[in-house]
Formats: structure tokens, C-alpha cells, sequence
């Protein structure tokens, strides 16, 4: 399929391509929607092995990006950005100020923020040319380390999904199941394991590990067992396309609630779970925390401000449920009912404003 065919189908406004000689920058920006206000999403560093799969990861994730700044309650359409080069070697102080001017081209359509193989000091350096960024350092307003907030977010969202699942929201005692253990996922166990949960933890990291083993009492098993372990709730907090046919009979767990983007490998699995009877929260909704924090810097961040709104995820996972029950349909499919509505009576009434403001015109002198 072309570029604009897939823009067509899928209805996207605009595909940036950005180039910079001198610096190897090789980025593209893909602005999905902005039914609801400027486009925000990440930027994103990692080594393609083709143009075409940098276009279509861009377009992709463009596009999760307006469901879940929709369904979050957010004043914000979808947008992303992917940079083509290795994190590791290819980074240059040049690279991100050239990316930051094409951002500023683009008037405030487009705000960025770090993603998987970006990091703060690289939104600073694109904050020196524009101001259409977040997640910069806090000596320029910014919210810091955005995994505590995050980890709060799938929390609550947690919460929500054992209320549907055991008819309690508590978690005491229950047996969690974390797959990866990183910062936001640490953050995740020291709640439950305040909560009284009993966790188990898999990472292909040792020290992180450990870490968990020593500081919350978790039990810790080898990545490929994690799959098989007897638990109430599985937290997918790493790999993406975790739910797919070699895993989904293996999964013991009554939930799947946790922090990874993109849990189920083809939306049939979702299809699959829910005929199984097992509670998933959408991704895309149980992390939006992370997303609601970097938004609120574009008002002038206040912490207090962003814990309160975080709460909408327990909210909004058990609005999706009773979707999911009344319209006896997959949960993903009633998230994306639920921010496809919100996006749709916005448009609806921004083209009445439009036609009446029209009206008004054609009938003066």
C-alpha cells in the first residue's frame, strides 16, 4: 500500500519528512488527528532496517497517540516522531537542534516529548529551538521523572480491573505477575507491595531483580516462566506483543493490567480474552498516566494538579468494562468506542460552530 493510501484509510493529516545533512538527522513526524488540540507524542530513536518500517512504526504510533490522549481526557490530538539511527552511537547535540527546528516549523501542530531512545537531555536540547516540547528538564518547568506518576496510573488502573475481576479493588493478598522491572515497574511494586500484594518478577536484567526480590519480598522466576506463573493479575511491563499464540493459553491470570505499550500482538487475541473471560485493561488506557503528566506541563506544572487527574484511569477502565458487558464486545474495541466518541461529538460540534458562523456571514449586506 502507498503512503497516502495508508493516510487515506486510516485518515492522517500530515507526514513531516526531516533531514539534516551535517548532523545525519533522519526523522519523520507523523500528525494523525487534531480534532481535539495540537498533536503530542514522543520521539522515538531506534534502528530501522528500512525507510518504509520507520513510516509505518510513525504512522502507527501517531495514531495510538490520539486514543490515548482522547480517551485520557486530554485537550490533544495524536502525533509521533521517529528519529532512524542507534541511540547508542548516533546522537549529536546538531541532530536533536535541527529536529527541534522542524518542530518549530510546524507552529504548535506537533509537541514532542522523550520516548524509547530519547531521554531529557535531548528534549533540552530541542527546547533550545522550540517550545513545542515537554518532558524537559525541571530547571525549564518540566515534571522530572515522569515513571513515578506513570506507575500510579497502572495502580489505579489496577485497582479498577480487580473490582471487575474479584468484585474488590483490593489487592491485598492477591499474587501479581510482573514481566520486567524497570523504573515505572518498581514503582508499580512498591504500591502493591505497600497494598499487600505478593509478587512475583522476571527481567532480563539480574540487578533489577534482585531489587525487587530484596525490597518487596518478590518471588523471582526466569522470563520464559513468567508466562506459567499461578497468579490473580499478569503485569505486562516490558515487551510489547506480549499477548500472542505461543503465550495466550499460558497465562494463568484472572487480569492483565500493566504498563507496556502495545500488550496484544493482533487485536484477535483481544478477541480471544475476552471469550475466556479474562479482564484485560487496554494499554493504552491503564498508561496514560505518563501522557497526562507531560501535558499538564503545558500549563504550568503542578504535581497535585496531575495526581488528581491520573485518577480518571480507575474511572475510565470501569467505563470500558460496562461497554465491554452491554455491548458484549472485546475491552479494546469499548476503549477505542470510548475515545472515537469523544473524538466525534468534538468534530461534531466544532462543524456547527463552522456552519453557523457561515450562516451568520451569508446573511449580512
Amino acid at each position: 500500500m502507498g503512503i497516502f493510501e495508508n493516510m487515506e484509510e486510516h485518515d492522517y493529516e500530515q507526514l513531516v519528512f526531516c533531514q539534516d545533512k551535517n548532523s545525519g538527522l533522519k526523522a519523520i513526524i507523523a500528525i494523525h488527528d487534531t480534532t481535539l488540540g495540537p498533536a503530542l507524542g514522543g520521539t522515538r530513536m531506534w534502528t530501522y532496517k528500512t525507510e518504509e518500517e520507520a513510516v509505518i512504526d510513525a504512522l502507527r504510533l501517531a495514531k495510538g497517540m490520539t486514543y490515548k490522549n482522547a480517551a485520557a481526557g486530554l485537550d490533544l490530538g495524536g502525533g509521533k516522531t521517529v528519529i532512524i539511527g542507534d541511540p547508542k552511537k548516533d546522537k549529536n547535540p546538531e541532530l536533536f537542534r535541527a529536529f527541534g527546528r522542524y518542530i518549530q516549523s510546524l507552529n504548535g501542530r506537533y509537541i514532542t516529548a522523550e520516548d524509547v531512545g530519547t531521554a531529557v537531555d535531548d528534549m533540552d536540547i530541542v527546547h533550545l529551538e522550540t517550545d513545542f516540547v515537554t518532558g524537559v528538564s525541571p530547571a525549564f518547568g518540566s515534571s522530572g521523572n515522569p515513571a513515578p506518576v506513570t506507575a500510579y496510573g497502572v495502580y489505579m488502573g489496577m485497582k479498577a480491573s480487580a473490582n471487575e475481576a474479584f468484585g474488590s479493588d483490593s489487592l491485598e493478598g492477591k499474587v501479581v505477575a510482573v514481566q520486567g522491572v524497570g523504573n515505572v515497574a518498581y514503582a508499580l511494586c512498591e504500591h502493591l507491595y505497600k497494598e499487600g500484594a505478593k509478587l512475583i518478577v522476571t527481567d532480563i536484567n539480574d540487578e533489577a531483580v534482585k531489587r525487587a526480590v530484596n525490597n518487596f519480598e518478590a518471588k523471582a522466576v526466569k522470563p520464559e516462566e513468567i508466562y506459567d506463573a499461578e497468579c490473580d493479575i499478569y503485569a505486562p511491563c516490558a515487551l510489547g506483543g506480549i499477548v500472542n499464540d505461543d503465550t495466550i493459553n499460558r497465562i494463568r491470570a484472572k487480569v492483565i493490567a500493566g504498563s507496556a505499550n502495545n500488550q496484544l500482538k493482533e487485536d484477535r487475541h483481544g478477541e480471544i480474552l475476552h471469550e475466556k473471560g479474562i479482564v484485560y485493561a487496554p494499554d493504552y488506557i491503564i498508561n496514560a498516566a505518563g501522557v497526562i503528566n507531560v501535558a499538564d506541563e503545558l500549563h504550568g506544572y503542578n504535581r497535585d494538579r496531575v495526581m488528581k487527574k491520573v485518577e480518571i484511569i480507575y474511572d475510565n477502565l470501569k467505563k470500558i468494562y460496562k461497554i465491554s458487558k452491554d455491548k458484549n464486545i472485546p475491552t479494546y474495541l469499548a476503549a477505542d468506542r470510548m475515545a472515537e466518541h469523544r473524538i466525534e461529538s468534538v468534530r461534531k460540534s466544532r462543524n456547527q460552530f463552522i456552519r453557523n458562523d457561515q450562516n451568520i456571514l451569508s446573511r449580512r449586506p
